[in-house]
């Protein structure tokens, strides 16, 4: 029981309500999940089909050409920053050592 001062002196009994769906059963949320999945395997299934039949894939020869491309490139990259982190280490080492002094 709780302390009259909750309940304003009203009764504390509650009745609950249960929803019934058509099938009988109590949980009507579980239609409106069944069709969000369908939803989602509908989707996914046409996203396939789009790559199959719709997406215009290059040549293995050309897909392996820009491979190298980008590893070539991705190396050079790095090997800038690399440099440029190197100089800049140094120069601020430089500076730093002048304050000091």
């Amino acid at each position: 029981m709780l302390p009259a001062f909750l309940t304003n002196g009203r009764s504390t009994r509650a009745s609950i309500v249960v929803s019934k769906t058509i099938d009988g059963g109590s949980n009507p949320s579980a239609r409106a999940k069944e069709k969000d999945m369908t939803k989602v395997v509908n989707y996914i299934s046409e996203a396939f089909e789009e790559l199959k039949s719709n997406v215009t894939w290059p040549e293995w020869s050309e897909v392996q050409h820009l491979t190298v491309v980008v590893a070539v490139f991705s190396v050079l990259f790095a090997l800038a920053t690399w440099g440029v982190d190197t100089v800049f280490a140094k120069v601020l080492g430089v500076f730093f050592n002048w304050l000091k002094a």
